[in-house]
């Protein structure tokens, strides 16, 4: 989830989120080191977009906080578009990070996701401004593999985990690390279609306010 802006003076639509993370694993460092990822990967492309015959440059601005301390009624009245809030631990019941829905402001993260540049994070962070998996998830012979391509994706064998073995095989699928945002992702976030207020805003999702206790 984030807040869109456009600012007239820079030429550019501005798109904030800040990530709230809260949990035993979480931490500073990983808050700063996770937001600064996400915010490289989604600038990348130096994408654009036209609204209303103008042109402008796309800019994400991603932070991130450590909250320990938060607490559950802290995030059900939050009222903030730009804040995203991930519990970060060493295990989920489900074996992988998630946001609770598509378009929504919160999630659960698991740690090793989300070092080692795994794309976990920017792959997330995705599904938060209203991305879906892609449906067709053999793209061999299709080069870079989009952010949004979830991990078992057939990929051409140099971003498999292995690229010596067969694609399908163990070993044989997509390799996260490999993973970039695409003109064409953020093509698909359609942000020629935001409802900007007075102010030149717009939100980008919708709210959840989940409070995700520990598993």
């Amino acid at each position: 989830m984030g807040e869109a802006f456009i600012n007239t003076e820079q030429n550019a639509l501005i798109i904030t989120s800040v990530f709230v993370l809260y949990g035993k694993a979480a931490g500073n460092s990983l808050a700063a080191d996770m937001a600064a990822e996400v915010q490289e990967a989604w600038n990348e492309p130096k994408a654009v977009v036209k609204l209303n015959d103008t042109v402008f440059h796309v800019i994400f601005n991603i932070s991130g906080i450590y909250d320990p301390d938060i607490s559950p009624d802290e995030v059900h009245a939050n009222l903030d578009p730009r804040i995203n809030f991930f519990r970060v631990e060493n295990y989920s019941r489900l074996h992988i990070s998630f946001v609770d829905e598509i378009g929504c402001n919160t999630g659960y993260f698991l740690y090793d996701n989300l070092i080692n540049r795994s794309t976990t994070a920017a792959h997330e962070y995705g599904h938060s401004l209203g991305l879906l998996h892609p449906d067709y998830l053999d793209i061999r012979g299709r080069g870079t593999p989009g952010i949004m391509y979830p991990r078992g994706t057939l990929v051409d064998r140099v971003f498999q985990w292995d690229p010596h073995v067969p694609a399908g095989t163990k070993g044989g699928t997509l390799n996260p690390a490999y993973r970039k945002v695409l003109v064409s992702d953020i093509a698909d976030l359609h942000l020629e279609r935001l409802k900007f207020n007075k102010e030149n805003k717009a939100v980008i999702g919708y709210f959840t306010n989940l409070y995700h206790e520990k598993h």
